[in-house]
C-alpha cells in the first residue's frame, strides 16, 4: 500500500476498467488513498484516444464542442467527407439519437453551462499533472505557449472574442499578439500566408503515449494488478461489485470505476441517460526542416500541430463514426490539404504513424463523472480534453469514492442527469 491511510468506512479494493489517462489517473489517486487497485483493459495501456492525440494540456483552450457554430459546421458537412467536422449521411439509431441531442444542446446557454462547469477542472489540471510527475511518473512535461496562426487580423480578433468569453466565465487567460519577425521566430514553419498570431500563454504539452505508459508503469510499481481482459458487465453485488469478463470469469471488489472512453455507454447501458459517442480524431507524424519550440494551432482549419520526437505530430478533424471502423484515408488527405498552404518546411508526403482514435463526446459538452449505481462509478465523455482533464478527474473521483462526499467541482458532471440538465 502507498499514500495516505484508507479512510474509515471507505473501500479497501477497486477495479478500474480502462487503462487510458482517465482510468490510470483514477487508479493512481485511489492508491494514494490506500485502496488496492486492479486495472483491466481489453487491449492494454494507452490503446485508445490516450495515444495519438495532440498532447496539449491547455486549460485556456478547453472550449466545449457544442457551440452554435458547431451545429452550422455539422450541417454543412453532411455532403462533404473532408470537412473538419464530419457527420455521415447515414447513421444507426444510437448515433442518430446522439446527434439529435447534440443539436438541441448547440445553443449558447448549454455551451456557457459546459464552459463554466469545466472551470474547476481547468484550474487544477496543471497541478494534478505536477502531483503525478513529482511522485514517480517518469515522463517529461514541457511548458510552452500554444501559438494560433491566422491569415489576417480579423480572424485573430474572432478567436480573441472566443477567448474573452472563456475569460468572462472565470478562466485565466494570457494572450500575446505576434506579427513580423516575432511571429517568424516563434513559428519558423509559418508560411507567407500567415500574417498574425496569438500566443496563448501558460500552457503545456507532452508526448501522450509516453506519458500514459509511464503512468501505467507507476500504477503497476505501486502494487496494482494489471490485466488485459475484455469486460462485459459491471454490477453491484452484495456489499461490493462484480466485473463480468467475456471469458466467463468474474472479478470482485468493494468498488469499480468504468473509464472506457468512447465505449463507456456500452458498459453503463441504460443506467446513464447521457450517451457517450465516438468523435474520432486523426493524427500523423511528418518530418520538418526547422524544429518548433512549442505547439501551433490553425483555427481556420481546426488543425493542431505539436513537436513530437524531433518531428511534428499533426492532429485534426472530428467525425462521428463507429470507433471500430478503420481510418478513412480521405480524412488524412483533407488535413494535409488544409494545412499545407499555412506551413512551409513540412514534408507532407513522408507522413507516418497515421492514427485514428475515438474521443468520447457527450451531447451537452459535459463529461460523466460520479456514481452511477451503488459502488459503481463512471468517468468519461471529456471530448477533446480527456488528456488535459484526466489527472484532475482521477484525483476528484478518488476523493469522492473514498469519502462518499461528492466534490463541488463534480456536481455538474452527474452521470445520472439527463442531457442538458
Amino acid at each position: 500500500m502507498v499514500g495516505v491511510e484508507r479512510l474509515d468506512g471507505g473501500p479497501r479494493s477497486a477495479i478500474v476498467v480502462g487503462a487510458g489517462i482517465v482510468g490510470l489517473s483514477t487508479a493512481w489517486f485511489l492508491q494514494e488513498r490506500g485502496v488496492e487497485v486492479t486495472v483491466v483493459d481489453r487491449t492494454g495501456v494507452a490503446a485508445g484516444a490516450s495515444w495519438g492525440n495532440a498532447g496539449w494540456i491547455a486549460p485556456a483552450l478547453t472550449l466545449p464542442l457544442n457551440s452554435p457554430a458547431a451545429l452550422g459546421h455539422g450541417l454543412r458537412s453532411l455532403g462533404n467527407p473532408a470537412a473538419p467536422l464530419h457527420i455521415p449521411l447515414t447513421a444507426d439509431s444510437g448515433l442518430a439519437s446522439f446527434l439529435i441531442q447534440f443539436a438541441l444542446n448547440c445553443r449558447r446557454s448549454s455551451w456557457n453551462r459546459a464552459m463554466r462547469a469545466n472551470l474547476p477542472l481547468n484550474e487544477e489540471c496543471i497541478e494534478a499533472f505536477d502531483v503525478l510527475i513529482g511522485n514517480g511518473v517518469d515522463a517529461p512535461v514541457t511548458d510552452a505557449p500554444i501559438t494560433a496562426l491566422f491569415r489576417d487580423t480579423d480572424a485573430a480578433k474572432h478567436m480573441m472574442g472566443e477567448l474573452r468569453r472563456l475569460e468572462s466565465a472565470g478562466q485565466t487567460i494570457s494572450v500575446t499578439g505576434l506579427s513580423g519577425d516575432a511571429l517568424r521566430e516563434q513559428v519558423p514553419l509559418a508560411s507567407s500566408a500567415i500574417t498574425a498570431a496569438l500566443n496563448i500563454n501558460g500552457q503545456r504539452f507532452i508526448d501522450p503515449g509516453r506519458f500514459v505508459n509511464a503512468l501505467g508503469v507507476a500504477v503497476a510499481d505501486r502494487g496494482a494488478t494489471m490485466r488485459t481482459l475484455e469486460v462485459s458487465d459491471v454490477t453491484t453485488s452484495g456489499s461490493g461489485v462484480t466485473v463480468q469478463l467475456h471469458n466467463g470469469e468474474s472479478l470482485t471488489a468493494d468498488t469499480a470505476v468504468i473509464a472506457t472512453g468512447a465505449w463507456l455507454s456500452r458498459l453503463a447501458g441504460s443506467r446513464v441517460r447521457v450517451p457517450v459517442q465516438a468523435g474520432r480524431g486523426y493524427s500523423f507524424t511528418v518530418p520538418v526542416d526547422r524544429p518548433l519550440p512549442g505547439p501551433i494551432y490553425l483555427p481556420d482549419v481546426r488543425v493542431a500541430c505539436t513537436p513530437y520526437q524531433g518531428a511534428l505530430r499533426v492532429a485534426g478533424t472530428m467525425e462521428f463514426r463507429n470507433p471500430y471502423e478503420p481510418a478513412v484515408p480521405e480524412r488524412v488527405d483533407a488535413i494535409v490539404e488544409s494545412a499545407r498552404p499555412l506551413l512551409d518546411g513540412v514534408h507532407w508526403a513522408q507522413r507516418s504513424d497515421i492514427w485514428v482514435g475515438p474521443r468520447p463526446v457527450t451531447p451537452d459538452g459535459r463529461p460523466l463523472i460520479g456514481e452511477m449505481s451503488r459502488s459503481v462509478y463512471v468517468a468519461g465523455g471529456h471530448g477533446m480534453w480527456g488528456l488535459a482533464h484526466g489527472p484532475v478527474t482521477g484525483r476528484l473521483l478518488a476523493e469522492y469514492i473514498t469519502t462518499g462526499k461528492q466534490p463541488e467541482a463534480l456536481r455538474e458532471f452527474d452521470p445520472l442527469r439527463r442531457s442538458g440538465r
